[in-house]
């Protein structure tokens, strides 16, 4: 009986390498993956699996959205963006945090007046500083956070920090942990009663070569 087929998203990149490198681990043929050139959806042999390679918050959108069954995403994806998926298994890799930095020798929480913090992560940030009882004022950037405090349009950055040395490079430090991130498995509501035995399967797999 042929296996029912299983669509699995994985977020280009960093994630993207790692994550071949676990289905291969796990028996899996990922000759494609690995000679994908610029094709976007793949397949791997003998197993009626094929893998489609997006941008983290589209990942996300498909895996939600039932055209992928399973997703593989960053913690701080899903912290930004949420959405109706179960989160099933930490893969791990792709280990990071997102963190409060300010210039060095700076005291982000002394004084009392409501203090700005830039960052590529709104919703992270909110939820942050509310668990805090903090009030602050967000402002959105979309290119290099680090420059916010330094041509005085906030008093802290929240970002996500891997070795610090970009940081440490432009004057900054690291204040506060916000959160320890990893790569997620995600895995399609509806997928998870109409194919449960299969992705069970692929979830046992993963686990066990974890």
């Amino acid at each position: 009986m042929e296996k029912s087929k299983v669509r699995i998203a994985l977020t280009k990149g960093r994630i993207e390498d790692k994550a071949v490198n676990l289905l291969e681990k796990i028996g899996y043929d990922v000759s494609e993956l690995r000679n994908k050139g610029r094709r976007l959806i793949l397949s791997i042999p003998n197993e009626n699996i094929e893998v489609v390679l997006a941008k983290a918050a589209d990942v996300i959108t498909y895996v939600e959205h039932g055209v992928c069954d399973l997703g593989v995403v960053g913690k701080d994806t899903i912290m930004e963006h949420g959405g109706k998926f179960f989160e099933i298994a930490d893969l791990g890799f792709g280990k990071c945090k997102f963190a409060l930095a300010v210039k060095n020798g700076s005291k982000f929480y002394d004084g009392c007046g409501v203090k700005t913090v830039a960052t590529k992560y709104p919703a992270v940030t909110r939820n942050f500083f509310e668990s805090k009882g903090i009030d602050v004022d967000i402002v959105k950037i979309e290119g290099s956070v680090e420059l916010a405090p330094l041509v005085g349009l906030s008093d802290g950055i929240v970002d996500i920090v891997e070795t610090g040395t970009t940081l440490k490079e432009n004057g900054l430090e690291v204040y506060d942990d916000v959160a320890y991130i990893s790569a997620r498995l995600i895995v399609n509501t509806v997928s998870m009663k109409l194919k449960q035995e299969r992705i069970s399967e692929i979830v046992r797999l993963i686990e066990e070569n974890l």
